[in-house]
């Protein structure tokens, strides 16, 4: 098992966990290694002194199991599958595009039933209706494209 220290374009930092050098690389080659926050493929590797033998294999199952089926294990302060989590989240809401303030204002004075959506909203408009006490969170792109 060997670990690497990466970081996307983006200098975002997190951990990865591989087989072996060949197996970063194959993954590398075809796209398997991304940014657990921006989702980048533009990874690079940095100089890493971890790295666990065949004896530490054996005493942590999830290294394990990782390496049984050749996947790499990433480590961060937002674990990647929490992301994914939130990912398929928000592609579950209703994409009501540039009518988004006028939906979440409908909604908030319960003029329709509440439900969850997405859209667009100039900052003009966010300040607008953070001030009526509307509650909205401003999500990244990379939340609001398809999961991998």
């Amino acid at each position: 098992m060997i670990i690497y220290d990466l970081v996307c374009r983006h200098h975002h930092t997190f951990e990865g966990w591989f087989a072996s050098a060949a197996a970063f690389d194959a993954q590398l080659a075809v796209g398997q290694v991304r940014c657990p926050i921006c989702d980048d493929t533009h990874i690079e590797k940095k100089p890493s002194a971890k790295v666990r033998t065949s004896r530490e294999q054996a005493a942590d199952p999830a290294v394990e199991t990782a390496s049984a089926h050749g996947l790499q294990h990433v480590s961060t302060h937002t674990p990647s599958d929490f992301l994914l989590k939130l990912r398929e989240m928000v592609q579950s809401t209703e994409d009501v595009g540039e009518r988004f303030p006028e939906e979440a204002r409908k909604m908030h004075y319960r003029e329709t039933p509440a439900r969850p959506i997405r859209g667009q909203a100039t900052d003009k408009d966010v300040e607008a209706l953070t001030e009526e006490g509307i509650d909205l969170t401003l999500l990244p792109s990379f939340l609001l494209r398809d999961a991998h």
